[in-house]
């Protein structure tokens, strides 16, 4: 945390109207969030997308820094961890979303970087069927690794993280307020227990409410620090469908649990596969095999004698095109520049890795070989 550069980094997102794509657009030519408050209304106004409402405002905007103290006091006193869009500990899925926010408020002990991220979402209010399987789904990946992460809501979210913590899986909830508060509150001692295995992460300051409006915003940081959304039971316009959106947009594998024709609890799952923006499944183990994150199936895989590639296919050449321009990616970015989802980079990256066109690396880091 650096102290000096912490209220300016906090009275950016204090900017009326900038907003986390502009701020990133500012960072990016003034080199730092101190700088930012330190142009000319002259020099701002050279920058791509900063009109000059904006710019008189980033000026008249000093007093936003007043605020940013008393937040400062807020997370020193709760020991809550502020992590800026530049900071090394900042969730490297959130990078490659371009509305991801640029200041994040974290209290926990689980690694946002963590090599496998599951989002599970679904109804507020699910059926027998759906607690059944969120409960089987979750439990199932004991000993696995993965971080679990939901939006602490009523229904299928809270079930999901009271799972992960009953088999001692890191469990991260993603609210739509500050952190001076827990929404609802009948979900306060479980949100605790989460803070030591896990966390709850949130981009809104203390004194937020939980307004309607803060919840699709939520919902992005859940899309896009996953690397898998799993909806378990939705309503047709249930808001884990907003989710589901926003994941589809950011090139995220979404699967969801399919339903009963007719049933209303199913009608946005069964929506989802029909139109081919989720993957059907039935159980953990087919989700674990179309992410290629099956250790069984991964070693009878690299057994197999692979043959070198003297032709590339056409998705291979794409993603080898990438390296042209940066000789060292993560699979995020990867991700982003071919617009594929992260299962079938896994499975295009490994068919490389056998061929030895390319080389994996700590971190999820890939070169050329």
């Amino acid at each position: 945390m650096n102290l000096d550069e912490l209220p300016y980094q906090i009275g950016l997102t204090l900017i009326e109207g900038i907003g986390d794509v502009n701020a990133k657009a500012l960072l990016a030519y003034c080199g730092s969030a101190s700088q930012v408050f330190k142009q000319k209304e002259a020099h701002l106004l050279k920058i791509p997308g900063i009109g000059s409402a904006w710019a008189r405002s980033i000026v008249k905007s000093k007093d936003v820094l007043l605020r940013a103290d008393e937040e400062i006091e807020f997370i020193q006193k709760y020991k809550i961890e502020p992590i800026f869009f530049t900071d090394a500990k900042y969730p490297t899925r959130l990078e490659y979303c371009s509305d991801s926010p640029v200041l994040l408020y974290y209290k926990g002990n689980a690694n946002l970087n963590q090599e496998k991220i599951i989002g599970v979402v679904g109804t507020r209010r699910p059926s027998d069927y759906g607690k059944e399987k969120t409960e089987e789904f979750v439990s199932e990946l004991k000993g696995s690794n993965i971080l679990i992460l939901s939006g602490l809501a009523y229904g299928v979210d809270v079930l999901a993280h009271k799972t992960a913590l009953a088999n001692e899986l890191d469990t991260v909830g993603v609210v739509a307020h500050g952190l001076d508060r827990i929404y609802p509150q009948l979900h306060d001692k479980i949100a605790k227990r989460m803070i030591g295995q896990g966390g709850l992460l949130t981009d809104f300051m203390s004194g937020t409410n939980p307004d309607a409006v803060n919840f699709p915003k939520r919902n992005r940081i859940v899309a896009g620090l996953c690397d898998a959304l799993v909806v378990i039971e939705s309503k047709r316009g249930g808001g884990s469908l907003i989710t589901a959106t926003i994941a589809n947009s950011y090139n995220k594998d979404v699967f969801a649990f399919p339903g009963r024709a007719g049933d209303v609890l199913a009608e946005g799952c069964n929506g989802l596969i029909k139109q081919n923006r989720a993957v059907l499944i039935e159980n953990t183990a087919d989700l674990l095999y179309a992410m290629q994150w099956n250790e069984e199936e991964k070693k009878v895989n690299k057994t197999k004698q692979v043959p070198l590639l003297l032709n590339l296919s056409e998705e291979e050449k794409k993603i080898i095109d990438v390296f042209t321009k940066k000789s060292s990616l993560h699979v995020d970015e990867i991700c982003q520049n071919t617009e594929f989802t992260v299962s079938k980079i896994s499975a295009l990256l490994l068919q490389l890795e056998f061929s030895n066109v390319i080389k994996s690396r700590p971190g999820k880091m890939y070169e050329l070989a």
